[in-house]
């Protein structure tokens, strides 16, 4: 057994570790439990020894050269009374970092700005939005200040920028209300989507642990806030009248480039939001029966019928997509290491970034100007689209649900499941009536559900 030295400091400074060995341990007569730790390579650590619940535990108390003989006692008497009552003191040391540890990660989180978690909303919520409505949620917030891609000068802050530098514990009622009335003043517009936006922001903060509870409550539900809210107002004539049909249809189908005018066909005869049929994809079409898939902003997907006349300008478009360029377009592919393959998109663009037509306004504006037709926007198609329905008679609710609005009633919210076959019959209804104003003559397949395509 070793000898117990009653520890100073000369003594310390004399151990030596043992020849041959790794580490050397001296204890303390005076302090219970306290030893010194000496290596081989001439560390030297004062530790704490005893046993707890039957079993031994050592800890480190620290290194000579921070601690003096004096305190190093003192340490390994304090731990000596708390073994003594059955507590370990390696497991208060470990709770006393944990909330030292909670502390500074509750201080960081509370000095979370808007522009810090705005880039990680954008993100988690990006498989859920078209492109469109994603790139929307970057601009409103943008900074401004920067060389306009198009026209001379900078581009304009986004109305979400000034609320980017607040703290999120910042964003209470008062400062949005009057944020938001500072911003309806010169852009009522910009602004009301802006408070949409930043309202779905809060509530989806609220949901995350690690925001929860840092934005104070009501912030956008406040009287004041709702006070100041722009009102939305429905456009005035951004609509076409049923007289219209036959000219407007024309100019669609005087457009060159067929994946435009058969895309702004699609916008009239399904009533989709603009990105989400740019988005189709091949996969999304269902030829044998009749049926599209439409990624959805507000449900995630929705089914909808695939009428026959629409169907077969999408044929004709599968066909183009499918034939291979030419020999010497082969050739200059290969040249820089590329291979041919047909497009995934069903309105396809070689130009687009993202491989699917962009911006088609320009031909049906151009269109519109042509046929002396007033100009219409291509959401006015969609919304051109919900009214024309009422000519056909058919319940408001079977056009919203193949327009992808939520149910509004609770008849519809609650009892109405309308299958695919039941949809297909009044969206026929739907698109025969406009051909027929169209004065588009069009024989479609034979009846019954399938629609043969050429091998």
């Amino acid at each position: 057994m070793v000898a117990k030295l009653n520890f100073t400091a000369d003594r310390v400074a004399s151990f030596q570790c043992e020849d041959g060995k790794q580490q050397s341990i001296f204890w303390d007569a005076k302090a219970p439990g306290l030893g010194l730790r000496v290596t081989s390579a001439g560390a030297r650590s004062y530790i704490f020894e005893t046993r707890l619940n039957g079993k031994t535990i050592r800890i480190t108390v620290g290194d000579v050269r921070t601690w003096t003989v004096g305190k190093a006692q003192a340490e390994a008497t304090k731990y000596k009374a708390m073994t003594d009552q059955g507590i370990d003191p390696r497991q208060l040391r470990a709770d006393q970092l944990a909330q030292a540890e909670a502390v500074r990660a509750e201080a960081k989180r509370q000095d979370l700005k808007l522009g810090d978690v705005w880039p990680l909303y954008l993100e988690a919520r990006r498989a859920r939005w078209g492109e469109r409505h994603y790139q929307n949620h970057i601009n409103l917030a943008a900074e401004g200040g920067q060389e306009k891609m198009r026209g001379k000068g900078e581009t304009v802050a986004g109305p979400l920028a000034p609320l980017m530098k607040l703290l999120l514990s910042e964003l209470s009622g008062a400062e949005i209300a009057e944020w938001l009335e500072r911003e309806a003043a010169t852009r009522a517009t910009n602004a009301a989507q802006s408070y949409r936006i930043l309202r779905a922001f809060i509530r989806w903060a609220d949901d995350q642990p690690a925001y929860r509870g840092l934005v104070p409550q009501q912030s956008y539900s406040a009287s004041s806030v709702r006070d100041v809210v722009p009102k939305s107002k429905a456009k005035d004539g951004d609509s076409l009248q049923r007289e219209q049909l036959k000219d407007w249809f024309a100019a669609m189908r005087k457009i060159p480039n067929p994946t435009i005018s058969a895309y702004l066909q699609g916008l009239l005869l399904n009533g989709p939001r603009r990105e989400e049929l740019a988005a189709l994809r091949w996969e999304d079409v269902d030829f044998a029966w009749r049926s599209m898939t439409i990624r959805d902003k507000v449900e995630g997907t929705r089914t909808i019928p695939l009428t026959p006349y629409f169907a077969s300008l999408l044929l004709e478009l599968k066909r183009i997509n499918n034939t291979p360029p030419t020999v010497r377009r082969m050739r200059t592919l290969e040249a820089t290491g590329r291979a041919w393959a047909p497009s995934p998109w069903v309105f396809s663009s070689s130009t687009s970034e993202s491989g699917h037509i962009a911006e088609p306004r320009i031909a049906h504006t151009d269109a519109l100007a042509a046929a002396g037709l007033p100009h219409i926007s291509l959401h006015g198609l969609r919304r051109s689209f919900g009214t024309l329905c009422e000519w056909v008679e058919v319940p408001s609710g079977v056009s919203a649900q193949i327009m992808g609005h939520k149910p509004s009633a609770l008849a519809e919210k609650h009892y109405r499941r309308r299958p695919l076959d039941l949809l297909r019959k009044f969206h026929d209804q739907i698109e025969v009536w406009m051909l027929e104003q169209a004065c588009i003559e069009f024989q479609p397949a034979p009846a019954g559900l399938r629609v043969v395509t050429a091998a």
